[in-house]
């Protein structure tokens, strides 16, 4: 039985990690790509990036194909840490989402760089 942080650094393996300035330039790039918040409703209160979606992790499989339908469009998922994130990148991957990657240190990376929040 293999524990969570065994189940995260096999994630981490699989999926592509993304540090909080590279995010934060490719949105400054203006890129073309999705930008999912996987946090549960009580951290949102903490505020979020500038145009995420919201979609919690418990419910992310199950939701994703009805905001998403397209599995060659590139996605940021991004929690507060990096743990969940890195787990529904892999998760989304084994969907067929052909590039997702998971924001390494998640929100608070983000705050802590002092990049700007919305609230």
């Amino acid at each position: 039985m293999k524990s969570w942080k065994e189940m995260m650094s096999e994630a981490k393996q699989e999926i592509i990690l993304l540090e909080v300035a590279d995010l934060k330039t490719r949105i400054d790039q203006k890129e073309d790509f999705v930008l999912i918040d996987c946090r549960e409703a009580e951290e949102l209160q903490e505020g979020h990036i500038a145009e995420s979606v919201f979609i919690p992790r418990g419910v992310l499989e199950m939701t994703v194909e009805r905001h998403f339908k397209d599995r060659d469009k590139s996605i940021v998922i991004y929690c507060a840490g990096g743990g969940r994130s890195a787990l529904a990148a892999q998760s989304l991957k084994n969907m067929g989402y052909k590039t997702v990657a998971s924001m390494e240190g998640g929100f608070g990376a983000w705050r802590q760089a002092g990049f700007p929040i919305e609230q």
